[in-house]
């Protein structure tokens, strides 16, 4: 069920070796996505629950999941852009049935993110989960 901009990371990550060439990886893909204004940096759109800040910027639009990202560490900058891979461009009736948990499980990110950066991956998955749910009226 993921995206093909997802499926592109997992046969990344599958080719990879080693967490550190992973990690850094992840940082590359933060550094690639286009930052958030610094107008979006507010606390309505803050996420809670991460260590470190992070934005999510919702703008579904036509029926489909998009939302711009930020948050001021590379390595959660690139964890959002591995969550918008994940969901953006998804009808939003979609979005609750992707099992994140499964398909963030391929990356092996788990075992290698400490639990305050695991419990702000999934921070950040509730919050597009919810954003979905509240476009489509559910």
């Amino acid at each position: 069920m993921a995206s093909p901009a997802f499926e592109e990371i997992a046969e990344t990550f599958a080719f990879l070796d080693d967490w550190e060439d992973r990690y850094r990886h992840v940082i590359e893909l933060g550094k690639a996505m286009p930052p958030l204004g610094d107008e979006f940096k507010v606390p309505a759109l803050k996420v809670n629950g991460c260590s470190s800040q992070v934005w999510l910027r919702p703008m579904p639009a036509e029926g489909r999941l998009d939302f711009q990202g930020d948050s001021d560490a590379m390595i959660v900058r690139g964890l959002v852009a591995i969550v918008h891979a994940l969901y953006a461009g998804l009808p939003l009736d979609q979005v609750a049935r992707v099992d994140a948990a499964a398909e963030l499980a391929r990356l092996g990110l788990n075992d290698h993110l400490s639990a305050q950066r695991s419990n702000g991956l999934r921070a950040m998955v509730d919050r597009v989960r919810q954003v979905a749910a509240e476009a489509s009226g559910a």
